[in-house]
């Protein structure tokens, strides 16, 4: 039997650390007002949070990202590399995972100390690169380790 107890789950008030430094980073370099959600290493959510004036569409946008990263282990920004590569394939992705797979940098792995996925974290509202800077900084203010490629 596998040993639960020994394995790192992305816990409730690790996403919430996650959100508020991801945000406090968006605030420091005066970022539009941005949304973020984590994921959990099944791609179910742990926690989300619109800052006001981050437009309503904001949560499917950075779920996308962060269920794409988890869905192929590998950060938003590959994806969109993929699509430029293979943009048929990248499509029939999209449309494999109900539309959930945003190719553009902002959803970025979270990884335990032991180099495992344990979850993503999706971040949108500015640009994308500055969607994926913000997402590095709140796994970082966790303890935890990025990881966008």
């Amino acid at each position: 039997m596998p040993d639960h107890a020994a394995s790192i789950s992305l816990t409730i008030e690790a996403a919430r650390t996650i959100i508020g430094g991801a945000l406090a980073a968006a605030r420091a370099a005066n970022l539009k007002p941005l949304a973020v959600v984590v994921l959990d290493a099944g791609g179910s959510p742990v926690a989300f949070e619109r800052e006001d004036g981050a437009s309503p569409g904001r949560f499917a946008i950075a779920n996308g990202k962060a269920a794409g990263a988890i869905a192929f282990g590998v950060g938003s920004r590959a994806l969109g590399d993929w699509a430029a590569e293979r943009p048929s394939f990248v499509a029939a992705a999209g449309q494999a995972l109900g539309g959930a797979l945003i190719p553009v940098p902002g959803g970025v792995l979270v990884r335990d100390d032991a180099g495992r996925v344990i979850g993503a974290v999706g971040v949108t509202g500015d640009t994308s690169d500055h969607d994926e800077s913000s997402a590095i900084a709140g796994i970082e203010a966790a303890g935890l380790t990025a990881d966008p490629g």
